[in-house]
């Protein structure tokens, strides 16, 4: 065998296994590692039993199996074979077998001791997905539970290794690979944010072309940017150019060519992430780099897990220029500036932290575990799981104490999300090219929203292939027939269930209710709202099963959904149909509404007037209205209130009555005493006196009014009230009333301020010392005042006179 860079660290590898039962090795992309480890340790006599190798993609896990074959003389199957979704080639004489990660988790959950199975290897751990996460921590278990024989080794192409060595307890075996010089040449400035970045790449490519020799390897985030890519560079590429796609859901067929040498001429491969470590293409020479990723993260608008763009780490970086520097020296083109690189992430986020976690939860339940009572390197987000858990709940894939039911087993055991896998035991084979359409892209884009339409283009695409609006994905349609044909194998029975019905089975969240109003929008059994372009074909209809939008948190745009029926609704969902009696307050009407409504979720099959509704439940809603609406006190409430702030700022034991205190207690002092209020009128008639009177008890009434009376009597025996607003108690009060007063009034031991009135209820004088304005400006006053009010008496001294509110007699 040809010598590789991984045979140096072999006899340290294997020494580490023998040792410790496990290791972590470390050897950057290219030094051989994927097709040497396997067969050294088959070689060495290591573990009793199969070799499994994990691999994260379907293709990797082909060309690694076909690679290993080749170096024995044998074909794939016989020692070395391989299991991916959709394709196997084993048989009873396969020692190595390379899988994709979900099968290990399902070998896991049907025989946890993993009989037959000598050790595992997670290949391109660094790349962290769910399901190696998974697979390592169930299988750290069974190491450590059931199978102390069963060796463990993870294989990283970058430097972050050491968590993962120190989570299994291994030894760090480093190997330093071989590869010749790359330069980097990086764009002068920054790309704007109004560029075509698919057109700058185009453009970039051709410009390596002219520049540089040997094969070409350009990376993009996904088919859709490949296929736009390949249609252009086929038009600007020289005749001896030849471009190869190449992503995961190509056919095996045109995988295998975009890797395959080429003899004559150049090759230009047009890549996603899957060939920056899992494969090796011979003859790369240069690099040209778009700068972008697509990463799975929990995409809200479908409720599944989706691929979405984002930048590359600088680990994804380097990966790819030394893809560059396999055979000779080379060159990496990069979409992005020099400054640019400072701000890329170190290294890709595990997919843990940012991905759906209702698959995971369900193996979980399935496993019998919880996350802490197993060796995660990333322990799930608890709102995520949570969340997932729910969904579990709702799909009866989880009873209420979260075990796992019989449903939940069978949805286990497909290939599907748990939406999917729920909608397609419940319907059973017609379900099947449903469930297919809903797990891929949209392959109709720009179409209406009807799901239908992708139904009909999967039986017939000739009546769509000249539409020359939409874009019609004849790739994605093929697939998605392929993986249709496989689901409907797995499936078990049939219905006579609608499309829109059976899309109901796997979004119960999702029924739609249009709103009123001419804008198509929606409210979502699971309370979230819609909204519909108000040209689609769907916009006017009473109910939409959603199976897809743009996630917006807001109001999400519709994507792909179906028309149902409120038929079709009370037929799948009549367990989940109840009644319930809602007396709220309606901002909108500004009052308390009682209904008896049949709801489903948040959306409302049935509405009627609650006409026996009890008082209590009208005065709770009233309630949330009297916050809506807020206190304004007025009169002889706001002068109450007043007094009692004003004592219980000198230390008094009194309730709080600004009206920040009142708001908080509202329920304490205000609730009993709301019978027959119930609108936003009513409220502004209502008096608060009463109940703002009701929360002192006697003694604190009895101390209230000795420190702060609620009213001071004049000579004539009137009772005028005292406004507490001010900075300082005061009465207006006639001056004519206070003839013969000759102390000053006091509240609290302080002087009550007074403005004497006119007759005409004018103010004439303020005084806070009633006895010095007798014997001061009362002359002046009593000038003018004569002058003015003649008929009025003006004594010369007011001390000596009777307090009076007639006018003088008069003389016959």
């Amino acid at each position: 065998m040809t010598r590789l860079p991984i045979d140096d660290a072999i006899p340290d590898l294997l020494n580490a296994l023998r040792t410790h039962g496990c290791a972590v090795l470390q050897a950057p992309p290219g030094a051989g590692k994927t097709t040497r480890v396997p067969l050294e340790m088959l070689h060495a006599g290591l573990g009793d039993g199969r070799i499994v190798m994990l691999e994260p993609r379907r293709l990797a896990a082909r060309a690694a199996a076909e690679r290993m074959a080749e170096t024995l003389g044998e074909p794939v199957g016989k020692t070395v074979g391989y299991r991916v979704r959709g394709d196997t080639k084993v048989s009873n004489s396969t020692q190595i077998e390379v899988v994709t990660e979900g099968i290990l988790t399902r070998m896991l959950q049907f025989e946890p001791d993993l009989a037959g199975v000598g050790a595992v290897i997670f290949d391109e751990f660094h790349e962290r997905s769910l399901n190696a996460d998974l697979g390592l921590a169930l299988c750290l278990e069974v190491a450590g539970a059931l199978r102390d024989d069963l060796i463990l080794l993870a294989m990283s192409a970058t430097l972050d290794a050491e968590p993962v060595g120190r989570l299994m307890d291994a030894p760090l075996i480093t190997s330093e690979g071989r590869s010749y010089p790359v330069e980097s040449r990086w764009l002068d400035r920054p790309l704007g944010a109004q560029a075509r970045r698919l057109d700058a790449l185009v453009d970039l490519v051709v410009q390596a072309e002219r520049e540089t020799t040997g094969g070409m390897l350009v990376f993009l985030p996904g088919e859709g940017e490949i296929r736009r890519a390949e249609v252009a560079l086929t038009r600007r590429l020289p005749n001896d150019c030849t471009v190869h796609p190449l992503f995961g859901a190509l056919p095996f067929a045109a995988q295998r060519a975009a890797i395959a040498p080429v003899t004559t001429g150049r090759k230009v491969v047009l890549a996603t992430s899957i060939a920056e470590t899992s494969l090796t293409i011979p003859d790369i020479r240069v690099v040209v780099d778009m700068g972008q990723a697509r990463r799975a993260r929990f995409d809200p608008g479908s409720g599944m897990s989706r691929l979405v763009t984002e930048r590359v780490t600088r680990a994804e970086a380097t990966q790819r220029a030394g893809r560059a520097g396999r055979v000779a020296e080379g060159v990496c083109y990069r979409l992005w500036s020099k400054g640019e690189e400072g701000a890329l992430l170190a290294y890709p986020p595990a997919e843990i932290e940012a991905a759906d976690l209702t698959g995971m939860a369900l193996e979980l339940a399935l496993w019998g575990a919880e996350p802490g009572d197993l060796a995660f390197l990333t322990s799930p987000p608890e709102g995520a799981l949570t969340e997932a858990r729910s969904l579990l709940t709702m799909l009866d894939a989880l009873d209420s104490k979260g075990r796992i039911t019989e449903h939940g087993r069978a949805l286990a055991a497909l290939p599907l999300h748990p939406r999917l896998a729920h909608m397609l035991v419940r319907a059973g084979r017609e379900a099947a090219p449903l469930a297919a359409l809903m797990a891929d892209r949209d392959p109709l884009r720009g179409a209406p929203v009807d799901l239908s339409l992708r139904l009909e283009a999967l039986r017939d695409i000739r009546k769509f292939r000249h539409n020359r609006v939409w874009q019609v994905n004849e790739g994605a349609l093929d697939r998605i027939k392929t993986e249709g044909k496989r689901l409907r194998a797995q499936a078990q029975g049939s219905g006579d269930l609608s499309p829109a019905a059976t899309a109901a089975l796997a979004y119960p969240d999702r029924i739609a209710q249009r709103r009123r109003g001419d804008t198509p929008r929606y409210v979502l059994s699971g309370g979230k709202g819609v909204v519909l372009e108000a040209d689609d074909t769907l916009a006017t209809a009473p109910y939409l099963v959603v199976t897809d939008t743009d996630g917006n948190p807001r109001e999400a745009r519709v994507r792909m959904a179906a028309q149902i029926s409120e038929g079709e609704i009370r037929d799948l969902f009549d367990d989940q149909i109840e009644w319930v009696d809602s007396c709220e307050w309606s901002k909108r009407e500004r009052r308390v509404v009682a209904r008896r409504q049949e709801r489903f979720g948040a959306i409302t099959l049935d509405d009627r007037i609650w006409k026996d509704v009890p008082e209590d439940a009208v005065a709770q809603a009233m309630l949330v209205g009297v916050r809506d609406l807020g206190i304004r006190l007025q009169g002889a409430s706001a002068r109450l209130a007043a007094r009692v702030e004003l004592v219980r700022a000198e230390g008094v034991d009194l309730p709080d009555c600004s009206e920040g205190g009142l708001m908080d207690a509202l329920e304490d002092w205000l609730l009993p005493t709301l019978s027959g209020v119930r609108s936003a009128e009513d409220w502004k008639r209502f008096d608060l006196l009463p109940a703002l009177r009701a929360r002192l008890d006697w003694a604190q009434t009895q101390e209230l009014d000795r420190r702060a009376p609620g009213s001071f009597v004049t000579p004539l025996g009137r009772k005028l009230p005292i406004d507490y607003s001010g900075a300082a108690p005061e009465i207006s009060v006639r001056l004519q009333e206070v003839f013969g007063v000759t102390q000053h009034p006091l509240i609290g031991g302080e002087p009550l301020k007074i403005t004497l009135l006119s007759p005409a209820q004018r103010p004439i004088q303020i005084t806070r010392d009633l006895p010095g304005f007798w014997a001061g400006s009362y002359a002046d006053v009593r000038k003018d005042m004569r002058a003015q009010y003649p008929k009025h008496p003006w004594p010369e001294d007011p001390t000596q006179a009777d307090p009076t509110l007639r006018a003088k007699r008069r003389k016959n």
